[in-house]
């Protein structure tokens, strides 16, 4: 179970943005994709954590970039024709991190 979670993690985070930067923006996909690598940036509020890494812990809502709140502002970014791409990066994270806690909900 923890590899087909880890492997999903790595494809979520990694493959599948590089997918969408592709199908969705392909004249600058190499652009979109940087940006989308760029937003996994929101994690650096994991080192106000203690422990900093816990496997067990979820990250939504959890941390203050991973909160709800948080997770609303990253919606209506959307809206924003100049943040729309940060926002698709930031909510993919999000939702990559909402399957994580899936994932640790069922093997509790």
């Amino acid at each position: 179970m923890i590899v087909l979670q880890q492997s999903l993690h790595f494809f979520l985070h990694i493959v599948f943005p590089a997918l969408v930067a592709w199908y969705f923006f392909k004249p600058e996909w190499r652009k979109v994709y940087v940006i989308f690598l760029l937003t996994m940036l929101v994690d650096l509020d994991h080192l106000i954590a203690d422990p900093i890494f816990d496997p067990s812990r979820c990250s939504i809502g959890f941390h203050p970039l991973h909160s709800n709140i948080a997770i609303l502002i990253y919606t209506i970014l959307l809206f924003i024709p100049k943040t729309r791409i940060i926002a698709v990066g930031l909510l993919m994270h999000m939702i990559t991190d909402f399957i994580d806690c899936q994932f640790m909900q069922s093997v509790k």
